[in-house]
């Protein structure tokens, strides 16, 4: 869905929930066959029964991806991303979690670079079943103004 917004539309405080993806064996093994990570730690289930979590948890690079995946429903072709600050993964996810994401507008002022575009930060929190955040992080977008 397309939806068009100026900097001087976004409001702090705003929010959005997505809808929920539970994370399965497959998104494991892809993941660690695009990023190489094959660390026991996502791929041996033997190994992680006498680990802390006592089975494998799913990397924290692919939490982030799939949950900001999620939030790519909307498209404003007046914003793009300038990155994330802040990532923290805070707590293991593991195959058969559900996982969705909350995003939130908390601050949003001009650009030094551009004049003619504003930075609105999005704080984002990937959450499981259970109400717990399990990733954190800030979306910068730079949004253009209106002329």
């Amino acid at each position: 869905m397309i939806v068009e917004q100026f900097f001087e539309d976004y409001e702090i405080g705003t929010r959005r929930k997505t809808f929920g993806r539970t994370i399965t064996e497959a998104d494991i093994v892809v993941h660690a066959g695009h990023s190489g990570d094959f660390f026991p730690h996502h791929m041996d289930k033997e190994w992680c029964a006498d680990q802390e979590f006592g089975q494998r948890v799913a990397h924290g690079t692919m939490i982030f991806t799939i949950g900001v995946g999620l939030t790519a429903t909307v498209i404003n072709p007046r914003a793009f991303s300038l990155g994330y600050d802040k990532l923290r993964f805070i707590k293991p996810v593991h195959i058969g979690d559900t996982i969705h994401t909350e995003v939130e507008i908390t601050h949003k002022a001009p650009d030094k670079k551009r004049a003619d575009h504003g930075r609105v930060i999005e704080a984002t929190s990937v959450v499981n079943q259970r109400g717990e955040t399990v990733l954190f992080c800030e979306h910068i977008y730079l949004v253009q103004m209106r002329s």
